[in-house]
């Protein structure tokens, strides 16, 4: 799953307001090592943190439908997860970094709902949209500065980037065959004679309707039922 979502990110940085400019996307982590060895213009999204959003975690089951609209398995529901990343532009001045860094806003922006067409893999199969923020405020328990500190780098303009997106680690199992027939029912009358042998098979609607006429037979008020 982090992975497609790096596919995912990877896709909508190299389009939009970056379209054509030739500016690589590196997922490696912002080490002065790291920057040493680039030779050209980059925008760096480091995955830093990753943790469940436990407030999307849902109970119960889930259909899995045919081309038919028909119930064919069933699942559980998907975990969410909360990766967040550390965008940041590496150029040569920090005018042009600036620059990047406005571009990538304004090709992430507009996406805050990342639709299932435009998810790869098992992403797309789940048919689940993928929520985006960036620039939001931050929730993490990590700061910016403790990153940077880790990284070994100095301090520079980023921006936080989240992804929401669901994990589907759970198997599917096949669910029972789709009700064809309705309820079979043993009709008699009130003189208590024997129930028929084979019984008839009904739709609700006709079983409601037979105990109906049974009742006006007898003389009784419907039933409000």
């Amino acid at each position: 799953m982090i992975h497609e979502v790096d596919e995912v990110l990877k896709t909508l940085l190299g389009g939009g307001a970056l379209a054509g400019s030739g500016i690589d996307v590196s997922f490696e982590a912002p080490t002065r090592d790291w920057a040493a060895r680039r030779n050209g213009p980059v925008v760096n999204t480091y995955l830093y943190d990753i943790r469940e959003d436990v407030a999307r975690r849902q109970r119960g089951q889930m259909a899995v439908r045919d081309e038919h609209d028909i119930v064919v398995r069933r699942r559980q529901p998907p975990r969410w997860f909360r990766l967040s990343y550390l965008v940041t532009a590496w150029t040569k001045t920090p005018q042009d970094e600036h620059r990047l860094l406005s571009a990538v806003l304004a090709t992430l922006l507009p996406h805050e709902m990342v639709p299932p067409a435009g998810l790869p893999g098992s992403l797309g199969a789940l048919g689940l949209s993928v929520p985006l923020t960036v620039a939001g405020i931050q929730t993490e328990s990590r700061s910016l500065a403790e990153i940077w500190s880790a990284l070994g780098g100095e301090l520079k303009p980023s921006l936080d980037l989240v992804v929401t997106a669901p994990f589907p680690a759970f198997p599917e199992y096949d669910a029972g065959p789709p009700v064809t027939e309705g309820a079979t029912v043993r009709v008699r009358d009130l003189a208590d004679d024997p129930a028929e042998a084979g019984g008839r098979s009904h739709r609700p609607h006709q079983v409601a309707a037979a105990r109906a006429a049974r009742r006006k037979r007898a003389g009784r008020p419907a039933d409000p039922r």
